[in-house]
């Protein structure tokens, strides 16, 4: 099978688990601009505002078997990419049966029905904090928290389902921004927007890779369309070009004009602090944010660079391409929620008022 930029024939059907979600509304509009027929399968549907007007949705939940084997028996897709998930957020129980259920019925689904291949979006979560870098595919797992332990486990399952003779290319996306990408990065796009100063976890030293959602969609096409040999494999995904957090965040802050400046602070305080915030539910960091922040984290992504893949953005472009959107095109509705989502803005909590804080000097 070959990518559209290489034919002009459109792909059979792509269904697409989670196809609501931040990741899911750029996947389907990617495969649909690029000659797909796309299905999004998903609990929840789309806004009114987002532009899906040739992308079919069914509502289900991955947890639920009969739901998932009567969607993949009907559209008869292609590939499956499965990137169905709960944040980490949710209480342990649902991230487990939404990570590890969700994708042990997705894979049985499709290897019954005799789909070509499923493609699970993992998550570098799976690594942990490393003291060696870069990571690569091949270094050690050990996820942090049920979010990352859960992506652990499933995982697992698709090694199975590979030695069942399934082709199951897992990525490994680094944190991934860009326009609708809410969640923790509105917070911080409102405060560069409010013209106050940024604390970081840590006094910004440390290297911190992040990537853009464009570029993921587009390793997703290509383990999904290359050579089942060569894509039935892992695979990192993140920039090539980035800094500190403390250069790409002052970089993106530079490019809004404010005059203000990244702040470094003691990282057992900044985290204690935090950690006591989200004890008592007045912050919407969860510790998988502000347990790694100060950490290094890159990750090689060599492995899919030998399959033909190139990030266009570097860091800081997907920075500033994401906070442009946001100022251009997010449209506050006064809602907000407490983490659970990436493409509503989150309940700043206690951090308002030390947004003021930080708006004074």
């Amino acid at each position: 099978m070959e990518t559209n930029s290489e034919t002009d024939q459109s792909h059979d059907p792509v269904l697409v688990t989670g196809g609501t979600g931040f990741l899911g509304l750029h996947m389907c509009q990617y495969f649909d601009d690029n000659g797909w027929d796309v299905v999004a399968f998903d609990r929840v549907p789309f806004t009114e505002s987002d532009d899906v007007s040739d992308i079919e949705y069914v509502e289900g939940d991955v947890r639920e078997e009969d739901a998932v084997r009567a969607v993949i028996d009907r559209v008869e897709p292609d590939v499956v990419v499965h990137a169905a998930a709960a944040l980490p957020l949710w209480d342990d129980e649902t991230i487990r049966s939404v990570t590890i259920d969700g994708t042990r019925s997705v894979l049985w689904a499709a290897q019954e029905a005799g789909v070509d291949r499923v493609v699970y979006i993992s998550s570098t979560a799976v690594y942990g904090v490393h003291e060696e870098h870069p990571i690569t595919e091949s270094s050690p797992l050990d996820g942090v928290g049920p979010y990352g332990n859960a992506k652990v486990e499933a995982e697992k399952l698709c090694d199975d389902f590979r030695r069942r003779g399934l082709c199951v290319p897992i990525l490994r996306p680094k944190t991934f921004i860009g326009p609708q990408r809410l969640g923790v990065f509105q917070v911080l796009f409102d405060w560069v927007e409010d013209e106050a100063n940024i604390p970081l976890v840590g006094w910004g030293h440390n290297e911190y890779q992040l990537l853009h959602v464009h570029d993921l969609v587009r390793a997703i096409e290509l383990v999904a369309t290359a050579d089942a040999e060569r894509a039935d494999g892992t695979f990192n995904v993140g920039a090539t070009e980035y800094g500190t957090m403390k250069s790409d965040f002052q970089a993106l802050i530079d490019h809004a004009g404010t005059g203000k400046r990244v702040v470094g602070t003691p990282a057992l305080l900044t985290v204690a602090t935090l950690r006591l915030l989200n004890e008592l539910n007045l912050s919407p960091l969860y510790p998988w944010i502000y347990e790694t922040a100060h950490h290094d984290s890159y990750v090689s992504v060599e492995k899919l660079q030998n399959l033909g893949w190139e990030p266009a953005y570097s860091n800081t472009e997907a920075l500033i391409d994401t906070y442009d959107w946001y100022l251009d095109q997010y449209e506050p509705d006064g809602t907000t929620d407490t983490g659970v989502d990436h493409r509503v803005a989150w309940d700043q909590g206690a951090l308002a008022l030390v947004k003021r804080a930080f708006q004074a000097f």
